[in-house]
């Protein structure tokens, strides 16, 4: 009975086009900020936030740049693993070559390095679809494990291929506990997710999923298929080469190539699967199950007592992942987000049972 809209009358159009109508989601929202902003720095661990909350924001970054090309705009993409890396490397080579560049203008420099990246080899989308396009972007990837592994040069000339970042800092302010880290993590998803929600809520974001939905009818109505396309590349890549760069210099300090692999790509889209195509949160929620899904098989069993090795549970992983994204296919396609979507709609109708 706490989840009803009665009495809460929109009374301007801004009001009615709120990312949030319902006051208790709003109120739900601003309580869910002020436990990430300030209740968790103040009671999490160390490996709390170096295990778990630094790589769930970055990774909630990398899948809503991926959903945007794939939930919003209907491109497949298997190398976004190749557009984290350009990010990195960028952001390494900005930082390395101009001396005293600010943290925050080394990772927009390397997010503007995938766009430019993501266009090139977005251009392929104008002229094939589907399986196609999946093929046309997982050679972006084996282009960009060849790039970084043979050019010395975005190595900075490194003899084992591997590089590592200094001391960081942002807006002037030391960036070397994990809590320093998990909030500037935390300031720019949150700004991020902003950004791309009202994106999508707007003109560019009906063109991408028009063209989503079907491209020819999209054209016949005046929808260019080019800047819909090349835009969703281009915004997408950039929110995954800024988490790139993140994951590089916030979560592992020092990488090489191998950080950004293939198997890179196939868990950002698995993240999308599951969490749900089409949503920002789905994102956050398939993040969330990525991240967590591999402690809790390693943690579980000792807890119930039983003797479940690390290579069975790296096995049964593996097989959750694969009968997961099955079950969501076919059963909700829009994963857990949807799920989530269906529970608050009971929630407004409860106890009425239409």
């Amino acid at each position: 009975m706490l989840y009803r809209e009665n009495g809460q009358f929109k009374k301007t159009y801004r009001a009615d086009l709120q990312i949030f109508p319902v006051l208790q989601d709003r109120l739900a929202i601003y309580l869910l900020l002020a436990l990430a902003f300030v209740a968790v720095p103040l009671l999490a661990s160390d490996y709390f936030f170096r295990a778990i909350l630094i790589p769930f924001l970055i990774l909630s970054l990398a899948a809503l740049g991926l959903n945007i090309l794939v939930g919003y705009c209907g491109q497949i993409s298997l190398g976004t693993g190749a557009f984290m890396a350009i990010g990195a490397y960028a952001a390494y080579n900005l930082q390395v070559r101009i001396e005293g560049i600010p943290l925050l203008l080394a990772l927009i420099g390397g997010g503007l390095a995938a766009t430019v990246f993501g266009v090139l080899f977005g251009i392929p989308s104008l002229r094939i679809r589907g399986l196609y396009l999946a093929v046309a972007t997982l050679a972006a990837q084996f282009f960009t494990d060849w790039f970084t592994n043979r050019v010395k040069w975005v190595t900075n000339d490194s003899p084992s291929g591997s590089v590592s970042v200094g001391a960081l800092s942002f807006f002037g302010l030391p960036v070397d506990t994990p809590v320093q880290k998990y909030l500037m993590c935390l300031g720019l998803v949150c700004v991020t997710a902003l950004l791309a929600k009202n994106l999508v809520r707007g003109a560019i974001g009906r063109q991408w999923m028009a063209i989503r939905d079907m491209d020819v009818a999209a054209a016949v109505i005046g929808i260019r298929p080019v800047y819909a396309k090349l835009s969703a590349f281009a915004v997408s890549s950039f929110i995954v080469g800024v988490a790139g760069a993140l994951w590089a210099f916030v979560h592992l300090g020092s990488w090489e190539p191998a950080a950004f692999n293939i198997d890179r790509s196939f868990q950002l889209l698995f993240m999308v699967i599951i969490g749900g195509l089409g949503s920002i949160s789905g994102a956050f929620f398939g993040a969330a199950f990525m991240v967590l899904l591999p402690l809790l098989l390693n943690y579980v069993p000792h807890w119930l007592g039983l003797p479940l090795s690390t290579a069975t549970a790296s096995h049964l992983e593996h097989m959750i992942f694969g009968a997961l994204i099955v079950f969501f296919l076919i059963v909700e396609p829009h994963g857990l987000a949807r799920l989530w979507l269906t529970a608050r709609e009971k929630l407004r109708l409860w106890p009425f049972p239409h």
